[in-house]
């Protein structure tokens, strides 16, 4: 590895990311558009981007502009990354991903390779004194490899080093249009056709830009892309690296985690694509389960796994507050947790951001005892009578109290059951177990008409709320601007507020409004 290499590259990206671009912001290629490009560019699905260091949660999302930034850890990826790949583009000395556009042999394909594969890695063409610089390069890496690939391979690794390939700059021509369309509706850089719409002029106007949109919703690529979205918001990184009691909760497992995404992903994506009311995301009594999850739910296995099933009333659940991928992050290890599925429901479905406790706040809640077993709702307690903690209290437990029929693996239950483990010294090693009655009652603070006694309920609540419907937009707009709203977006949110209202809450009209708004920001998405 090139040490020197890889901290001139960080430098070089530093450089750049931090002078004002020509019009707008510069953002980062996630880990996930990384990988993607990496795909669709060279025809390498080995998702390098999985082993980079971790990125970081902002607005909800990892793609915030204020939070991309490149570590030196970073960099020395980004470098690592680009020499494994550019010496896998050509593994036994072919071109089997036809990389190169003409035969070596033939007079100027060189250059042509140059201003071809720039032309797609930085999503527009070069310019001159880039094509020169990386015609250099190329004749380097052919004198040093004594052949044509090697020159092409030494291009790739340098493009791919690049901050105009690691970075994506807004503006308003039509390759920054095609370029933001696609990382927005694919989660990838533009295709060929993209490309040629481009070299056409037709992304130049207002219909030439609905009949891409219209193109590219309709691609599977969009389905991939809906699905980053969804992981992201719901945070199915934290249901699948969750951490459970396996004494208290045996059926926990890596595997079951997955099915709870995979159901959340596929009833999202029911909801999108079949043009259905998307506030049935709170609401739907029909899901999908594997064995292992029917379990989990009391209800009877499917046919085949992840088929549609219907939720009996007896369930008690209903939409995605009832599903494990919601009930078992907003649990500790070893029981539920009121405050934090309050908080996940005020952050995630109202938009509500809730402060941070005072410094020094002790949040620790009464010890459990034998003698003195008390539910969770008496424990949190002391929270909502302590002026300190209420404020902020008052804002969560009394949503997350409506939950506490579904223990911490969402798993439903009519008590709360306490196991009291004895000293490791004691004679009689039996667990003492105790049951407790449950009061589920529970409100929306500040909403009015919001008191309810199960998550069905709050389905409901959630689904006829206009701020919970608006916060649907917000969180759509954060993820594809990659900041969160302003009141300069105001015309934006309120436009795609309407539209996404109109349509009877289809949320592939909120999509497409939305990409015309990336596209055309003068016109806000008309």
């Amino acid at each position: 590895m090139r040490v020197n290499a890889v901290f001139a590259a960080f430098v070089a990206v530093i450089v750049a990311a931090t002078q004002p671009a020509a019009s707008g912001s510069l953002r980062r290629l996630t880990h996930s558009q990384y990988n993607n490009t990496v795909r669709d560019l060279l025809g390498d699905n080995t998702r390098p981007a999985d082993s980079f260091p971790q990125e970081d949660y902002v607005n909800g999302f990892k793609n915030q502009i204020a939070a991309q930034d490149i570590s030196p850890l970073l960099a020395e990826a980004y470098n690592t990354a680009a020499e494994r790949l550019a010496k896998s583009a050509f593994l036994g000395g072919t071109d089997t991903n036809h990389l190169i556009p003409c035969k070596p042999t033939a007079a100027g394909c060189a250059d042509k390779f140059v201003r071809s594969f720039g032309l797609r890695a930085f999503r527009r063409p070069l310019t001159n004194a880039e094509f020169l610089r990386y015609k250099a390069v190329f004749a380097k890496g052919a004198t040093r490899g004594r052949d044509f690939l090697s020159g092409a391979q030494l291009v790739i690794e340098a493009m791919m080093q690049s901050p105009k390939f690691l970075f994506r700059a807004s503006g308003s021509g039509p390759h920054a249009i095609a370029t933001r369309l696609s990382y927005f509706l694919w989660d990838t850089m533009p295709d060929e056709a993209m490309f040629n719409a481009v070299a056409a002029g037709e992304l130049s106007n207002a219909a030439g830009v609905n009949k891409a949109i219209d193109r590219m919703i309709a691609d599977p690529r969009a389905g991939e892309a809906l699905d980053e979205f969804a992981a992201q918001w719901l945070r199915f990184d934290l249901v699948q690296t969750a951490v459970k009691d396996r004494a208290l909760y045996p059926q926990f497992s890596p595997e079951l985690a997955i099915a709870m995404t995979e159901e959340t992903k596929l009833l999202i994506a029911d909801l999108v694509w079949s043009d259905r009311n998307f506030m049935d995301l709170f609401t739907a009594r029909r899901t999908y389960v594997n064995s292992d999850l029917a379990s989990l739910y009391g209800v009877p296995a499917p046919k085949n796994d992840f088929d549609q099933v219907s939720l009996p009333e007896t369930a008690g659940r209903a939409g995605i507050l009832g599903h494990g991928t919601f009930l078992a992050q907003t649990s500790k290890p070893g029981e539920t947790s009121p405050t934090v599925r309050g908080y996940f429901v005020r952050e995630h479905f109202f938009c509500h951001q809730v402060p941070d406790p005072p410094p020094g706040t002790n949040s620790n809640l009464p010890p459990l005892s034998v003698d003195r077993p008390q539910t969770n709702r008496d424990r949190l307690n002391e929270h909502l009578i302590n002026r300190t903690c209420a404020g902020c209290h008052s804002l969560m437990d009394p949503i997350g109290f409506g939950f506490e029929k579904f223990d911490a693996i969402g798993k439903r239950r009519e008590k709360q059951t306490i196991k009291f483990f004895p000293d490791r010294k004691a004679k009689d090693q039996t667990p003492k177990t105790v049951t407790l009655d449950l009061n589920t009652s529970g409100k929306v603070s500040g909403l009015a008409n919001s008191d309810f006694q199960t998550p069905v309920e709050l389905g409901q609540i959630l689904a006829n709320s206009r701020d919970c419907q608006e916060c649907v937009v917000k969180q759509l707009f954060r993820y594809a601007y990659g900041r969160r709203e302003t009141d300069a977006d105001q015309k934006i949110i309120s436009g795609a507020s309407v539209a996404f209202r109109d349509s009877q809450f289809q949320f592939k009209v909120l999509i497409m409004f939305l990409a015309r708004s990336l596209a055309l920001p003068a016109t806000q998405g008309s």
